[in-house]
């Protein structure tokens, strides 16, 4: 393996600027939607979640809020090591499965400083507008110097486990095959942050659940399929989606379809044996951000598939899939020319949509017209 990394570094000085072909996506007009502002004027928001209790909102800045008809109400309590640079700051907000009762949020945030910092994991209660018994669970290492690719989402799994996804760092990149790290790995933890025991055993970090990841910004639990998905950046082209199993290397940076920023080859390699391809990516690249599997009534014909922000896309992608493959691709309210941050399903069907802005994100609610 160090051997195929070496390879990848030194192709990786030689420029090589192929011609990446436009993909063959479908569109919607806004007009077929009714689309609902249910909270706007946000700075920079990250995620977006639905309780009984009202939606979470956080800010990347370091803000959480809560909606509840139109009042947008700031928590507090939350830590005070959020590191608030580049890519960092305050991510994912995730009720618990049982938030009813247990008033449980999981929340993960960029910790440390310019030198040291990494993805930290939060479990604390909420009483009121403050969390309270705040712990931190979990803290990504060995920690690293840049203020990039965090990854940060969040997922519960049926058997009370939960799901934590982390970048590699952006310039840490080989960190993603190197098990004795948590750089560029998905990570499986119980809920008070301990280790389950049937883990896959690979490596010197107990928690890995998969690992070849770069900068993974979506991550969603199908429950009637039991399928776990992920989708994540790639640099310029090889953005993917990616069904994840246990103990799978999915790649990166040995096998990719990106190319460096500057245009290099990062790697002679789009395959590799042993390592697992992706069910969908994107050349170019539309900087996929927020992730959910379709399941409702609103939406009948689209049950099963992946709905996808886009960042760069500026516009809402929808993935059809079928018995794990994808079958073609359409594009959603890109007439909204808005950044999509996060995107989730209601308890009625409709889809959350949270736009991304450094000075007025919205939460909208998009139906059927």
């Amino acid at each position: 393996m160090r051997k195929v990394l070496t390879l990848i570094s030194a192709i990786a000085l030689t420029a090589c600027l192929e011609p990446q072909p436009e993909p063959d996506v479908k569109e919607i007009p806004i007009s077929e939607f009714t689309i609902e502002t249910l909270a706007k004027g946000f700075s920079a928001p990250w995620s977006v979640a639905e309780t009984s209790q009202g939606y979470f909102v956080t800010e990347r800045g370091g803000k959480l809020f809560r909606i509840i008809g139109n009042a947008k109400t700031e928590i507090t309590g939350l830590p005070d090591d959020i590191y608030v640079a580049g890519q960092g700051g305050l991510l994912e907000v995730a009720p618990a499965p049982d938030f009813d009762q247990s008033k449980e949020l999981y929340i993960s945030y960029a910790y440390g400083g310019p030198k040291e910092n990494g993805t930290a994991l939060l479990r604390a209660s909420l009483k009121g507008d403050t969390l309270e018994n705040a712990s931190i669970i979990f803290r990504a290492s060995p920690p690293k110097a840049a203020a990039s690719h965090f990854g940060g989402r969040i997922v519960f799994l049926p058997d009370n486990t939960l799901i934590l996804t982390l970048g590699d760092g952006f310039a840490y990149r080989e960190e993603a095959q190197n098990l004795d790290s948590h750089l560029g790995k998905i990570v499986r933890l119980n809920r008070d942050g301990g280790t389950p025991s049937n883990n896959p055993k690979l490596g010197g970090k107990p928690q890995i659940y998969s690992y070849g990841h770069r900068n993974v910004q979506g991550l969603a639990y199908d429950r009637e399929t039991g399928n776990l998905w992920e989708h994540e950046h790639g640099p310029r082209g090889g953005d993917e989606l990616n069904l994840i199993k246990p103990g799978q290397n999915y790649g990166w940076p040995i096998a990719t379809t990106g190319l460096d920023y500057n245009g290099a080859k990062i790697s002679p390699f789009k395959t590799y044996e042993g390592m697992t391809g992706p069910v969908h990516d994107w050349v170019p690249s539309i900087a996929p951000s927020g992730l959910a599997i379709y399941r409702g009534d609103m939406f009948p014909k689209w049950n099963g598939d992946a709905l996808i922000g886009g960042l760069v896309s500026k516009d809402l992608r929808r993935i059809d899939l079928e018995n794990g493959a994808s079958l073609g691709e359409t594009s959603l309210l890109s007439d909204l020319g808005e950044r999509v941050r996060d995107v989730r399903i209601d308890q009625s069907g409709a889809i959350l949509v949270l736009t991304d802005d450094p000075e007025n994100g919205k939460l909208l609610r998009v139906t059927p017209k």
